[in-house]
């Protein structure tokens, strides 16, 4: 009898890919448009003077999920959601994980469910790998939350140890391949609240190409963070410094033009008749 000899090689299972989760809020109603479950992603580069959650900025730590146990979870609020809420994805940086929002994205699209990308484009290069994946992400990404720390880039950089070549870049692209955005400026006194900046600013913010801006959001600083400093032994280096007036806030908004930015009504629900 012929001896047949059988192979027992065997193609090795592919290990779920995992990210790193700081915290999840099941009901956001700030991060995006409608009703939005939100993950916030553990690690960041940047070391935001204003920054209210350091806890956040470790890599490679956090309670670890796959997509498909985000989306499980997920799956179970979808009804309060409505035509307009869904899923947003922040951080820390979320891009710091973008393979995992990648995945994510992809299977919530599959499964119809509007995505939101809340981000401050630190990670942002186009260079290889990151921008093929960049690309894709976009393209799986209904809207973005982009955060614009410092127009001047000095400042940015003495603001959050980064300058914003890169971040300006991402908007850039964004502009070109028409990705909806909402921008959010934190308005902090003696750092970012300045007149010229505050003009240049929304300078910059109208010539975005497209009109692809949907909503500018001035998001007055707050002092909710700095125990955690204090608790995690950090130097807060912004003692001292207050919350900025509501006549500061409105001229903030005058000049960025905040009021010129209505397109995020489309992203709303229809009243009730």
């Amino acid at each position: 009898m012929e001896n047949k000899s059988v192979s027992t090689d065997q193609t090795p299972t592919k290990e779920p890919l995992t990210g790193y989760v700081h915290s999840i809020e099941t009901f956001g109603s700030v991060d995006g448009p409608g009703i939005r479950y939100v993950v916030f992603l553990q690690g960041c580069h940047m070391r935001c003077q204003y920054c209210h959650n350091p806890d956040t900025w470790k890599l490679n730590v956090g309670d670890e999920y796959t997509t498909d146990e985000i989306l499980a979870d997920a799956a179970k609020y979808r009804a309060f959601w409505g035509k307009t809420g869904g899923i947003t994805v922040s951080g820390g940086e979320a891009l710091v994980q973008i393979d995992f929002v990648l995945e994510l994205f992809e299977k919530a699209k599959a499964m119809d469910i509007s995505t939101c990308l809340d981000t401050a484009g630190q990670p942002f290069t186009r260079d290889q790998p990151f921008f093929g994946k960049f690309e894709r992400l976009m393209a799986v990404t209904d809207i973005s939350l982009v955060d614009i720390k410092h127009i001047n880039s000095a400042k940015h950089k003495q603001l959050t140890q980064y300058g914003n070549e890169n971040i300006l870049d991402m908007i850039q692209y964004m502009g070109e391949t028409h990705h909806d955005m909402w921008i959010r400026h934190v308005l902090v006194p003696e750092r970012t609240d300045y007149d010229d900046d505050l003009k240049k600013l929304g300078d910059y913010i109208a010539a975005i190409p497209n009109d692809v801006v949907q909503k500018v959001e001035v998001l007055p600083y707050h002092t909710l963070g700095v125990k955690k400093y204090h608790e995690m032994k950090i130097k807060y280096r912004l003692e001292g410094i207050e919350t900025p007036t509501a006549d500061r806030v409105a001229n903030a908004e005058k000049l960025l033009r905040t009021a010129d930015y209505n397109g995020y009504e489309k992203w709303m629900p229809l009243p009730r008749v």
